[in-house]
């Protein structure tokens, strides 16, 4: 898997893609360990914020891929260019749900309900789910070093798109 020597920005561009694919699956990962071993039940925005890294991870395979098998470099770096947009929008997405935390502006209409517990009521946990509410998205599950889940995001997302955009505008 080696790179044309006329491409010196090339390895550099497939190794970022890998990288930001790499560290996209494990954020949104994390996010899934919560919810899945840890118990934290996401809100709406929660499960709005993982979009990004859905889309992203396999984005930056494929332009890992394409580095690596020589495409030509706008192809790579538009890529990159795209994978730092969805970051962007993962910032504004985090940015926007930590101020609906800390109430610093209202949260949408139909997030401001609290989860309770789920009774089943004799029945089978299926006929139950059409009566679960989700957490509200302006009380925060988990805070960590002071900044819940989506407090970090943000931060995960500002990284990870700096990385994907100086990839993108690399020189060669």
């Amino acid at each position: 898997m080696t790179v044309p020597a006329t491409e010196p920005g090339a390895r550099r561009r497939m190794l970022t893609a890998a990288f930001l694919a790499v560290a996209m699956a494990a954020t949104v990962g994390t996010a899934l360990g919560f919810q899945h071993i840890g118990g934290y039940i996401p809100c709406k925005l929660c499960y709005e914020q993982r979009i990004p890294y859905y889309v992203g991870a396999p984005l930056m395979l494929l332009a890992a891929i394409a580095g690596a098998a020589r495409m030509p470099a706008w192809i790579v770096r538009g890529l990159l260019a795209i994978g730092g947009l969805l970051m962007v929008y993962g910032l504004c997405l985090g940015v926007y749900h930590s101020g609906v935390e800390w109430a610093w502006w209202p949260g949408p209409n139909d997030c401001t309900n609290v989860a309770g517990p789920v009774d089943t009521g004799g029945k089978g946990i299926l006929d139950a789910l059409d009566q679960f509410v989700p957490p509200s998205c302006d009380k925060a599950a988990l805070r960590i070093l002071g900044l819940s889940m989506a407090g970090w995001n943000a931060i995960a997302s500002l990284i990870l798109a700096a990385v994907a955009f100086r990839g993108a505008f690399l020189r060669d």
